[in-house]
C-alpha cells in the first residue's frame, strides 16, 4: 500500500520495504510476505540463500523458498533479494574469497532465475575492494533486467572545526571515515556501470547537509532506515531527529524508496497517522500489527506531510533527466507544437510587457502622448505573443506604437497575418518575411524586442542576431533585453553521465545539452561566465569570449565527483525588470527555459577542500558558434568540443 497520496507523484518513492533480518525457512517466506504486505508495508528485503551456506561440492544451494511458493509477479514486484553478508571477496583467506566469489554468482544466478528486480549487495568490507568490484562487474555485464544496489553505509566522520588544524597536523596518521569514498571507488571499478545503484544505510547520526547533498547527484535507489536512528517523542512514539527528516523528504524527491530495517524499540502494539499527526480520538484495530509498523507509520507520516507538487513540476516530470539537443533557431525552423509549448509561458509575457511599458513611459513624457508615435519592431516574432505584448503594453500606458513584426520562419508568418487580421491590427503592425540579418528597414527603431535567448543565455545566437538588427535601432534607442549574462556550476550528475555514455563516443560528451536537472548534486554556488549588453556599437565589437572561475566546495563537503556543468542565464530586460533560471534570482513559475549541462567526457574527482578551476571559451567562425571548455584542477581534462567539432549553432 502506498504510503499516501501526494498530487502529482507517482514515483516509486511512495512505496516502502521492510527488511527480513532472520532467514526464513522452510515456507516462512509467503507467511512473512503475507503478514508485511497486511501490515502495509509494499516489499520485503529478503535473504535468498541460508547464511549458514557455503559451498561444497554436489551441494545444492539452499534457498529461502522455492520459485512455486509465490508466484512469478511476486516475486518481482514484492521481493528485493539480499545477498549473503559473510560474502569477502577481498579478505586474505583465499578460500573464502572463492567461496564468497563462487555463492555470490549462485545468488545472483538464483535471483535472476526468480526475475527479482533487484538484488542488495552487501558493503565492502575494506578500504580495498578490488576484486569484489572486479566479479560484481563481471556480473554486471551478463544482467539484461536485474539492478545491483550496494549497501553502503551513511557515514563521514567530521572533526570540529577547532579540532582541524589538530587532525590535520598534529596526528598525520588519523584516518577520517566518508562511506561516499568506499562507493566511488566501487562504481570506478565497475565503469559507472547503469545497472549499479546505491542502499544507503541510514544510521543514527548522520554528516554534514553539505555532504549528504553529494548523495543527491548518485544513483540511490534505497534509504535502509535502521530502527536505532529513531528517538520516542512526547507519546511513546517513534520518531526521527531533524536532519534525518530533512534527507527523507529529499529523498522522496528523488524517487528513493525508504527499506525499514532493524528490531522495534518501541513497544507498542499499535500506531496510526491520527495518534502521529495529534488526533487523539483515532483509533486503528489492526490484529497482530507488524512490530515495525509505528516506525512505518511515521515515515507515512513524513510522506503525506509534504506539499503536492507545483503544477509546474508537474508539467515538466517527464523532462526531468531527459537530455535534449538545444536549438538550431537561425538554421531550423521551429514546429507549431514548439510554439504553442513556448507561448504558454504567462510568466514570461508578463515580464516582457512590463519592460515594455516602461520602456515607452521612459521614451514618451505624459504631454506627447497625443502626439508621439514609437516605432518598436520586435525581432523573432514568431507566431506573435511579443506583438500581442507590445500592443498591450501601449494601451497600457496610452501610448502609441507602430510594430513591425520581422519573422523569418514563412510557417509562422502565416500565423502571424491569422492573428493581425483577427484582432484588428492591421493599421498598427507591419509583417516583414525575412532575416533580421538580411532585411532593409524603412525606418528606425525607437525600441528593439526579441526573444533570442537560450538556456546559456547566448547559446541560441541572441548576440549576433542582435548585432546584425541594431541597425535598425535610433543612437538613443533601446534594447529589450538590454542585457544577459551566463552561469555555471559544477555537479555530480551520475545519470546525465551514463545517459551520455551510452552513446559509446566522445561527440555526446561534447555537446551542451539542455536538460530539466533532477538527480543532480550541486556541488557550489553558480558564477558568472560571459556577459552581453545590447546595444553595443562599439567598432571593437567582438562576441568571442573566455573566461576561468575557480569553484570552492564548502569545507564539510568531503570528496566528490564531477560529471559536468550546469549552465544558466539571467537577463536584465529593461531597468529592474529582469527574467532569467539562475537558481538565486530565477522567475518563479516560468518555464521556457530548462538548464543546460555541459558534460566531461571522463568525470573528474575532487579531494576534499580542493579548489575547481575550469576554463570556458566561446568562439565564432564565419559560419558557426561554438562553445569549448575544460577543467585545469584539481587534475585537467582534455579541452572538450575543439575548433566545434562536435557541437555547434550555425549562423
Amino acid at each position: 500500500m502506498p504510503l499516501g497520496q501526494r498530487a502529482g507523484d507517482k514515483s516509486d518513492s511512495r512505496y516502502c520495504g521492510v527488511e527480513v533480518l532472520d532467514f526464513p525457512a522452510g515456507d516462512g517466506l509467503p507467511a512473512v510476505l503475507t503478514h508485511s504486505l497486511s501490515s502495509a508495508f509494499d516489499f520485503l528485503l529478503a535473504p535468498l540463500v541460508d547464511p549458514d551456506y557455503r559451498p561444497t561440492p554436489g551441494a545444492v544451494l539452499p534457498v529461502a523458498a522455492s520459485d512455486l511458493v509465490l508466484s512469478p509477479s511476486q516475486w518481482s514486484s514484492h521481493i528485493v533479494g539480499k545477498v549473503s553478508e559473510w560474502i569477502d571477496l577481498d579478505s586474505e583467506d583465499e578460500q573464502l574469497r572463492l567461496n564468497s566469489e563462487l555463492t555470490l554468482k549462485q545468488e545472483i544466478a538464483w535471483a535472476t532465475h526468480l526475475s527479482l528486480q533487484a538484488c542488495v549487495l552487501p558493503p565492502p568490507k575494506r578500504s580495498t575492494c578490488a576484486n569484489y568490484a572486479r566479479v560484481v562487474n563481471n556480473i554486471l555485464q551478463g544482467l539484461t533486467n536485474m539492478q545491483l544496489w550496494l549497501r553502503i553505509p551513511l557515514e563521514k566522520s567530521e572533526s570540529m572545526d577547532e579540532d582541524h588544524d589538530k587532525v590535520n597536523n598534529n596526528n598525520p596518521t588519523s584516518e577520517t571515515v566518508d562511506s561516499w569514498e568506499s562507493w566511488n571507488s566501487f562504481r570506478l571499478l565497475c565503469e559507472h556501470s547503469s545497472q549499479l545503484y546505491v542502499a544507503l544505510d541510514i544510521l543514527s547520526s548522520l554528516p554534514s547537509m553539505n555532504s549528504l547533498g553529494r548523495w543527491f547527484g548518485e544513483p540511490v535507489r534505497a534509504a535502509i532506515v535502521q530502527t536505532d536512528a529513531y528517538l520516542t517523542n512526547a507519546r511513546g512514539y517513534p520518531c526521527l531527529p531533524k536532519r534525518h527528516q530533512t534527507l527523507l523528504t529529499g529523498f522522496f524527491n528523488h524517487s528513493v524508496q525508504v527499506i525499514i530495517s532493524g528490531r522495534s524499540n518501541h513497544n507498542l502494539s499499535q500506531v496510526s497517522e491520527g495518534v502521529l499527526s495529534g488526533d487523539e480520538n483515532h483509533t486503528e484495530d489492526t490484529p497482530t500489527r507488524h512490530a515495525l509498523g509505528p516506525y512505518l507509520d511515521y515515515i507515512a507520516y513524513l510522506y503525506q506531510r509534504m506539499d503536492p507538487l507545483p503544477e509546474q513540476e508537474r508539467f515538466e516530470i517527464n523532462y526531468r533527466d531527459f537530455l535534449q539537443s538545444p536549438l538550431q533557431p537561425l538554421m531550423d525552423n521551429l514546429e507549431a507544437q514548439t510554439y504553442e509549448t513556448f507561448e504558454k509561458d504567462t510568466v514570461k509575457y508578463t515580464q516582457y510587457q512590463r519592460a515594455i511599458a516602461k520602456a515607452l513611459v521612459d521614451k514618451v513624457s505624459d504631454d506627447e502622448v497625443s502626439t508621439a508615435r514609437m516605432v518598436l519592431m520586435v525581432v523573432g516574432a514568431g507566431r506573435g505573443p511579443l506583438v500581442r505584448a507590445s500592443l498591450q503594453a501601449a494601451e497600457e500606458t496610452g501610448r502609441k506604437l507602430k510594430v513591425y513584426a520581422v519573422e523569418k520562419n514563412p510557417n509562422a508568418v502565416i500565423t502571424l497575418h491569422s492573428l493581425i487580421k483577427l484582432e484588428g491590427w492591421e493599421s498598427m503592425v507591419t509583417i516583414i518575411s525575412s532575416d533580421m540579418r538580411c532585411w532593409d528597414a524603412p525606418e528606425k527603431a525607437d525600441i528593439l524586442v526579441s526573444e533570442l535567448l537560450g538556456s546559456f543565455g547566448d547559446n541560441e545566437l541572441s548576440p549576433e542576431c542582435l548585432d546584425g538588427a541594431q541597425r535598425f535601432l535610433k543612437p538613443d534607442g533601446i534594447s529589450i533585453p538590454s542585457s544577459y549574462t551566463s552561469f555555471i556550476q559544477p555537479v555530480t550528475a551520475s545519470k546525465l553521465h551514463n545517459d551520455i555514455k551510452a552513446h559509446k563516443d566522445i561527440a555526446h560528451f561534447e555537446t551542451a545539452y539542455v536538460v530539466k536537472l533532477h538527480r543532480v548534486a550541486r556541488l557550489a554556488p553558480p558564477q558568472e561566465v560571459f556577459s552581453f549588453t545590447h546595444p553595443n556599437f562599439s567598432p571593437k565589437a567582438t562576441n568571442q569570449r573566455y573566461t576561468k572561475l575557480q569553484f570552492e566546495l564548502p569545507q564539510d563537503t568531503g570528496s566528490c565527483l564531477v560529471h559536468g556543468f550546469a549552465g544558466y542565464f539571467d537577463a536584465v530586460l529593461y531597468k529592474d525588470v529582469h527574467l532569467g533560471i539562475e537558481p538565486n534570482t530565477c522567475t518563479p513559475n516560468m518555464f521556457s527555459w530548462f538548464p543546460i549541462f555541459f558534460p566531461l567526457r571522463k568525470p573528474i574527482y575532487v579531494p576534499s577542500e580542493s579548489p575547481i578551476e575550469v576554463h570556458f571559451w566561446r568562439c565564432c567562425g564565419s559560419t558557426k558558434v561554438w562553445y569549448e571548455w575544460a577543467l585545469v584542477a584539481p587534475s585537467p581534462s582534455p579541452i572538450h568540443n575543439s575548433n566545434g567539432r562536435s557541437y555547434w549553432v550555425g549562423l
